[in-house]
């Protein structure tokens, strides 16, 4: 949090801080020139001074790659990053399916296509949040090293983590 006292704004200050009305207490009497005086541990405002608390603002989720489920491996991964980019699949065991995790923020729509499978699919980012998609790949070729690649407008900020494990059961969300 930082605060400061500014000494004969009055409450245009607020206004031209963008600082909510509440945030300000004034007493200026408006006879003669004003001096900043050191704030009060109390907050209050005496005659002649203005006191601006100005808050910081709430933090923003740190943006990073995807994380693995329980019981995948990674096969590849490319941290955030925007524009156009591809990355390489480490192989992976017979039977095992891809699990592509992918996360953005901004607006636009990426594509992203997975070459060892043959499968591509778009996902639609929102301005203002961080998104997150998962698929689950569960097809021949899938332990097949190969190449991620991604096409997304400079807007969209993205990452992609690609892990391999079991398929999930027929009947379930990701399965067949």
């Amino acid at each position: 949090m930082s605060s400061r006292t500014l000494a004969g704004w009055g409450t245009a200050a607020c206004a031209v801080l963008l600082l909510p009305l509440a945030a300000c207490t004034t007493g200026h009497s408006g006879a003669g020139p004003s001096r900043a005086v050191p704030e009060r541990s109390s907050g209050s405002a005496t005659p002649g001074e203005v006191t601006v608390t100005a808050t910081a603002a709430p933090e923003r989720p740190v943006f990073r790659a995807p994380e693995l489920d329980d019981g995948e491996t990674l096969a590849g991964r490319r941290q955030p990053t925007s524009g156009n980019a591809s990355f390489e699949l480490g192989k992976g065991r017979r039977g095992d399916a891809l699990v592509v995790h992918v996360r953005c923020e901004g607006r636009g729509s990426m594509y992203v296509v997975v070459r060892s499978v043959g499968v591509s699919f778009p996902v639609d980012c929102l301005a203002g949040q961080i998104s997150s998609y998962e698929n689950q790949l569960a097809l021949t070729g899938a332990d097949r090293g190969g190449t991620v690649s991604v096409s997304a407008p400079p807007a969209v900020r993205w990452s992609v983590t690609v892990g391999r494990g079991a398929p999930a059961p027929k009947g379930t969300d990701g399965g067949g």
